[in-house]
């Protein structure tokens, strides 16, 4: 049976932002890119400090969507694990290794987009809810 959470674009980016941030990902953001790109709903972009550290959080939000029977539709970028992307289709996650992050700066490019508040360390409930 789907959760709830599946059917919550919202719900789902901030689950992403909560797994990562327990995996020590920094500058977390969430953007809500609908509007502007038709295509998803939400990018959850957030940096890590080494390969390693990009594995783990990719793991742990992998990890976290299949307990809500959420998986990817396609996974770029796990070989390097310098930029990995995980697309949910109405949700893409960036998970970059910091100077890739530095490099591309797709925060820059998606300035227009509105951000979704998110305080790293925030424990987000699987119903969407803040605890």
């Amino acid at each position: 049976m789907m959760s709830e959470i599946a059917n919550d674009s919202k719900s789902k980016a901030l689950l992403v932002a909560d797994a990562a941030s327990s995996k020590k990902a920094e500058d977390i953001i969430i953007l809500d890119v609908g509007d502007l790109l038709g295509i998803t709903d939400y990018f959850v972009i957030c940096s890590a400090r080494n390969e390693r550290q990009v594995d783990t959080v990719v793991d742990e939000v992998l990890r976290r969507l299949r307990e809500s029977d959420i998986r990817p539709y396609r996974i770029e970028g796990d070989k390097e694990q310098r930029w990995v992307l995980i697309d949910f289709l109405d949700l893409v996650v960036h998970v970059f290794h910091v100077e890739e992050r530095e490099f591309y700066e797709l925060e820059r490019l998606w300035q227009d987009a509105p951000r979704v508040p998110f305080e790293q360390g925030d424990e987000v409930l699987a119903g969407g809810g803040r605890a």
